[in-house]
Order: structure tokens, then sequence, then C-alpha cells
């Protein structure tokens, strides 16, 4: 059973999440989410736990009930810029930037993060399966992000994207192998299989 809170206080506390770090294309989106006192949902866990139905019945319930949340993401482009932790640690700040209220503490699923307007935070290895308001962020960065990318699949349908979003599958490589990289590829990312040598 998930936790609704870090520390049993009054502090409004905001859990968040990335989603789409280990893609070889697209953005890297991240949530922020801060859930009401005594939120209970049986169904909500980590986001790679559930399939794609509930994913999304769970985003509705989370949008309704949430005290506030917010979803924002960075390029391609701005990963190659900064490197992908510090665009997944970006992308969770524009995420706070974003909310209606302004958290007392937040709750950073992972072990790496950079302190954001002096509000105190907690880095928590897998927290998306310990907290509420972690996996809730989980849950929207997710689903925004596979959104986002069965939308350019229809611009780029070879690439396979409706199906492995983004991540370095069998087919998504082989594509890449045949037809080349797209604006979406983070050029950063080893993008192509290195080349066999006949010894």
């Amino acid at each position: 059973m998930l936790k609704l809170r870090y520390i049993e206080d009054e502090k409004l506390e905001a859990g968040c999440d990335e989603a789409g770090r280990g893609c070889l294309a697209g953005p890297v989106f991240a949530a922020a989410v801060i859930l009401p006192f005594g939120f209970a949902n049986e169904l909500l866990d980590d986001s790679k736990k559930l399939n794609k139905k509930n994913r999304e019945n769970l985003r509705v319930i989370i949008e309704k009930e949430a005290i506030a949340w917010s979803v924002a993401s960075m390029t391609p482009n701005e990963i190659d810029q900064v490197n992908i932790l510090n665009a997944s640690i970006y992308s969770m700040h524009k995420a706070l930037d974003k909310l209606s209220l302004r958290p007392q503490r937040l709750l950073i699923d992972g072990n790496r993060f950079k302190p954001y307007q002096l509000i105190e935070h907690h880095t928590i290895i897998k927290g998306d399966g310990k907290y509420l308001a972690i996996a809730a962020a989980s849950i929207l960065a997710k689903t925004y992000r596979d959104e986002y990318m069965e939308k350019a699949d229809g611009d780029f349908p070879n690439y396979d994207w409706k199906n492995n979003k983004g991540y370095p599958s069998l087919k998504h490589r082989n594509a890449i192998q045949k037809f080349g990289i797209t604006p979406h590829h983070r050029k950063s990312f080893r993008l192509f299989k290195p080349l066999e040598l006949n010894l």
C-alpha cells in the first residue's frame, strides 16, 4: 500500500516524476502533483506497473481530485544541450513553476535533484512505488508523453512510436539505420549501432 504523506504534518507535499529519460526520440516529460489530505485510491501505483487503460482512467481522477497538478517537458534539442539528467530535473522545475499553489515540500522520484526555490526536498529511490503523490506524477508524465509520441507517429510512422514511444526497440533501431534520424531524435544519444568489424 502506497503512503500519502512523507512526513505527518500540515505542509503541502508535491510529488514529482519524469517520463522518457531512456528514449532515443521525443521530449522528456515531468509532472508535479499535490494531492489532498486523506486522498486514497487502491489502483494508483507506479505508472510502469499499470496498463494503458488504468493509467488513462487514473489521469482523469488525478486531474479532477488533485489540489494542484502540472505537466512540463524539455525538447530533444534542449536535452542535447544540457544532457538528459539535467533535462529531467529542469522539466520537474518547469512543472513546479506551473503549479497553481506553491508546495512546501517536494518528493522527488530517484536520487538526483537540484534545489528548487529553497523548498525542502527529498529524493526517494523508486518513490513512484512508495508515495501516492509521486505515483500520481508518474501517471501524468507517462500519459502526456505517450500521447505526444503517438501524435508524432502520425508524421513519422516508420519508427513505430505508437508502440515503442521512442524507446530503443529493435524496430525503432532498425528504422534509424534505414531512414536516418528525425527532428524528434536526441542527437547526443547513441542512435546508430556501431559498425561490425570483419576481423
